[in-house]
Parts: C-alpha cells; structure tokens; sequence
C-alpha cells in the first residue's frame, strides 16, 4: 500500500481533528442539519431581524478577539457571517467560541450556522451567529487564491490538469465554473421540454450492443461472461430509434451517452453526449426549419438571448440560417466542381489543392476531406451544409432531384459541425446495398467506413418504416459553443484522462538519508542521533521537519527525555 505524504497543515488538521474527537464533539455528524435559507435567497430578499439557518464552507475568517467576521460558501453563493463570543455563549462557559471556533475550525470546513439577519455598519447583509455546528471536517486545505491590494491573484488554482482531475476543488475555488454546468443543464431541460410540447417521447436504448452500428466509429469492445459473446459500448443510437419508428411511435428521442475509441483533443472526448430524434413523416427541409427553432429556444433558455460569444466571434442562433449545398460551398472555396467527377479525378484535385489523401479513401471520404480542409473552417454563423454524395451518407435518402446526392444536411458553427440529419433510408433493398458497399470500404482499409452490417435492423426496415426525419446533435460541443469554451474538458465534469501517476519512492536528500540509517524501530534518545550525525543545528531542525513532515520518523518524550524511531 502506498504510503500517504502528508503536508504540515494536513498533519496539523489531523491533529485538530483528534482534538475535537477528545473534546466530545462528533466531526461528522450523520443527523439532519435543518436549512431553511440559501445564501442568494437572504441577499435578494433582505428582511431585517429574519431568523435564519444556512450551511456550508468556511471559506474566510478574521478573528478579532470577541468578535469575528467569516464568509460561509453554500450552493448558491457566499454570505458574511458574524460571530460574537457573549451571543454564542451567554452564559460562563465560553469555549463554544474560544476553542471550538477560533482553535478547531479551519477554512474549508462545513458548518452550520443559525442566526438572524442584519446590515452591518458598511451595509453588508450578514448573519448574526446565535448558535453554530461543525458539519464536516476538512482534512486538506482548498488552495484558495489570494488578492494583493493591487488586485493582482496568487496561488490562484487555475492548472487544467488539477483543475479536471480535482473538479471537486475546481467546483469550491472557483464559482463561475458552476456557472458552465448549470447552464449544461438548462440546455437539456430547455431541448427536453421543447420535444416534450412537440408531443415527442424521450426513450432509452442499449448502451451494450451485439453490433455496433449507426456511425463508423472505433468501438470500446467488452465480453458478457455468462453469454460468452463480445459486446460493444454503444457508438450511436441510430438504428435502436429508427427501430421504434418501423415499431408505431411518430417521434421519439433520447440523450446517449456514447463511446468511441478514437483520439483525443480538444473537442473530443471518448465519452460523449449526443441528442438523436426522429421524426415519421418527415423529411430533411422540415428538419431544417425544426433545427433552427429549437436552437433558437435553447439560446434563449440557457443565456437569455439568441447570442452567444465563442474563441471572440459573435453567432445568433436567430433563425433563419444560411443553406448551403455542398457541392456550392467546394467550388466557392477552391474553385473545383465536384458534380460528376470519378474517384481518381477527385483524389488528383486532392493533390493540386494540397489536401491529404491516401489509397484507402473512397469518393465520399475524397469529398469529405475537401470540403473539411478548404471549406469548413469558413462558416462561423450558424450555416446548414445540404445535400452531400450518396458515398458519404450510407444511412440516407437518396435525393429526389439527384440520385448522386442525399437528402442530408450539417449544421456548421465556428468551424465546426454541431448537427447532422437526413431523410432517413427507409429502402431496405437499396440500404443492404450501401452497408455491403461500406464493408467493402472497411476491406479497403478505410477505418471510417463501417464493417458491420446488422441484419436485424434491415429487417426491421423490411416490415416497413415510413418516411422520417433524423435529427443528431452533439451536446458537449453546442455548450462549448454557448458558454464560450474552447475545450471540451471544460464542459464535462470529469473528463477522461490519463491515470494520475502514483509517487514512488520518498525522495530523501542527504540529511534525511543520513538520519534514517542512525534509526531503529525502537526508540533512541534524540540528542545521541543529533550528536552522531555532526550535523548543525540548522541542518538537523530541517531535515528532521521534513522526516516527520514525510511519517517517517516518530518522536516522543519520556519525562524531560526525547526519544527518535524510525517508523515502519
């Protein structure tokens, strides 16, 4: 078991736990604490003289002999409080305040406090503390930032790392980080409620799949022991809901969480969520026209206007949006069509563009990676990229003016896709077609191209599915876009990540080394060690801080006597 380095102010909480255990005091009280009022609620809604009860952390606190001002942190904000020795102990006894609040709380400690309202002297809403209660005991200090008289912030916890992997501090330290999260979770409830009034049915479908299908994606693989059969983390959601269409219900969605095992940056992560809905009846026009007033809606919700401010550009979820096809938006920007052009014709424009291809690519993927170099990075309003080659769209329809096409559509923000949707294929013929020409792709070495071709679903599509819509969007990246964040780690609470390297070995210089080797587990008598070593006293006062600082040295006295032992 790897053995815990403590710092000295977590040796020294240990200790003040230890106390208040001794003190009688239970610092970590499993009964009820019962709140009545949040700290933005008292702000917003001062009344004079109101009794109130809040909890949180003790995030400052300035002693003043008899008096002490603290600030408690809850989960909706911060407010002043004010401790009186005489309110909190009006009779002799007066420890509730002398030891138990000045000598066993520190920063960071949950509290409970109830009390009555006031403005102080400077007109600052506080609370008059009658009676407190320690809630929990904080064992590590928050790396709290402080402010010079300048303004300028040191020790502020701002390393993204620490930031991601310790949100829960992140969360404390840092308030408008919440910010992000709540408005993540006004956008779903706003999507939700905006499908719920459409008479749409939120669903669930397999996270666990036998084949993975609905995208060309690298799957995460897993075994089911008792089946004894590999299963997939689900990549998409696609063909489970368009099960549900072929089954009766006229619109259904869901927000998946889906897997794919593929790279990592800035706005990918390999957990992600994604919104899919479709609709019976339906076809990629209405999609477009549904599109725009639902992100429209969701703007508003989230940040009380169309706008939104992403990477220093201004974009207005207002609806309308630009339509553009994709073969207009290719020739626009490189000046090549691609209307009728042959596999290798597309990979030598590939090549006189300057855009990277390889021997793998098929006509769809040439297109793709076209219009991904040269194009996309163009469009930073909200833009819908229309009707793309049937090669890049094996799931659907055909478009009814142009059998080369398909009735699909993208919407394009700041240079990146945030929704993709279709007329659905709803031909079982024509889709076993473009699923065996996809596997065909996969043999060809192309790792976009899906291998799978699940014949349950072609024979779902056999029974009959009518005419339908599909709607995709991806929610990690539409709140990026909407909060103003660039990497995806910022709007998830716990991205993945690296595991944490675990410290090794203690690194000890020599002073320490040299201590150490003098020791036995049973105790010697402090000043032979000290003597022996030759050591001055200020080489030996710091190498033995760090030692005990580090738990491995431990010291006691005997009577006027202190003794040293290594400690195992």
């Amino acid at each position: 078991m790897a053995q815990q380095q403590l710092s000295e102010q977590e040796i020294q909480r240990r200790e003040t736990l230890q106390k208040i255990r001794e003190y009688g005091i239970d610092p970590y009280p499993a009964a009820l604490y019962p709140v009545s009022h949040y700290s933005m609620g008292i702000l917003e809604n001062y009344t004079e003289g109101e009794e109130v009860c809040v909890a949180g952390r003790l995030m400052r606190r300035k002693v003043q002999g008899k008096a002490s001002f603290g600030v408690i942190q809850d989960a909706k904000g911060k407010i002043q409080v004010y401790f009186n020795r005489d309110e909190i102990c009006p009779g002799e006894d007066k420890n509730a305040y002398n030891e138990v609040f000045k000598r066993f709380l520190d920063l960071g400690d949950f509290i409970g406090v109830k009390g009555t309202v006031f403005k102080t002297q400077v007109g600052e809403i506080s609370i008059n503390v009658k009676e407190f209660q320690l809630l929990s005991k904080s064992l590590k200090p928050l790396p709290l930032p402080k402010t010079d008289a300048e303004g300028n912030v040191y020790d502020a916890f701002t390393d993204p790392e620490q930031r991601y992997r310790q949100r829960y501090v992140d969360l404390v330290v840092n308030p408008h980080v919440k910010e992000i999260f709540i408005k993540r979770t006004k956008l779903f409830n706003a999507m939700r409620s905006f499908f719920n009034d459409a008479g749409y049915m939120e669903v669930e479908t397999p996270v666990l799949q036998a084949i993975p299908g609905g995208a060309a994606a690298r799957p995460f693989i897993t075994h089911h022991n008792a089946l004894d059969i590999p299963l997939y983390m689900r990549i998409a959601n696609e063909l489970y809901l368009k099960r549900l269409i072929a089954g009766g219900f006229d619109g259904v969605y869901e927000f998946s969480k889906n897997f794919r095992n593929e790279g990592m940056d800035r706005t990918h992560n390999p957990e992600f969520t994604a919104m899919e809905i479709y609709v019976a009846y339906k076809d990629y026009n209405w999609m477009m026209d549904f599109t725009e007033r639902l992100l429209e809606h969701c703007a508003i919700a989230v940040n009380g206007t169309t706008k939104a401010v992403f990477n220093g550009n201004e974009i207005d979820f207002k609806a309308p949006y630009k339509r553009v096809p994709m073969r207009d938006s290719i020739l626009e920007f490189t000046g090549f069509d691609i209307h009728g052009k042959s596999e290798e014709e597309l990979r030598q424009a590939c090549k006189e563009l300057g855009v990277e291809v390889d021997e793998t690519m098929g006509k769809g993927k040439l297109i793709d990676e076209i219009f991904g170099e040269k194009c996309e990075g163009n469009y930073i309003q909200p833009t819908f990229i229309t009707d793309y080659p049937k090669e890049m769209s094996p799931l659907c329809k055909e478009h009814r003016e142009n059998p080369e096409l398909t009735e699909r559509f993208e919407l394009m923000v700041c240079g990146k896709e945030i929704a993709n949707a279709y007329s659905e294929l709803n031909d079982p013929i024509d889709q076993r077609e473009r699923f065996e020409d996809q596997v065909k792709l996969a043999e060809r070495g192309d790792d976009e191209a899906t291998q799978y071709i699940d014949y349950d679903f072609l024979r779902a599509l056999e029974y009959g599915m009518p005419p339908t819509s599909g709607l995709g969007i991806g929610m990690d990246r539409l709140i990026m876009f909407l909060t103003d964040n660039p990497s995806i780690q910022e709007v998830l609470f716990f991205p993945q990540m690296r595991p944490e390297k675990q410290k090794g070995a203690l690194e000890l210089n020599e002073n320490e080394s040299a201590i150490l080797k003098l020791l036995k587990e049973d105790p010697v008598i402090l000043t032979t060690v000290k003597d022996t070593s030759g050591m001055s006293n200020k080489q030996w006062d710091k190498a033995l801080k760090s030692l005990r600082t580090k738990e491995l040295i431990t010291v006691s006295k005997e009577g006027e006597t202190l003794f040293i032992s290594r400690k195992e």
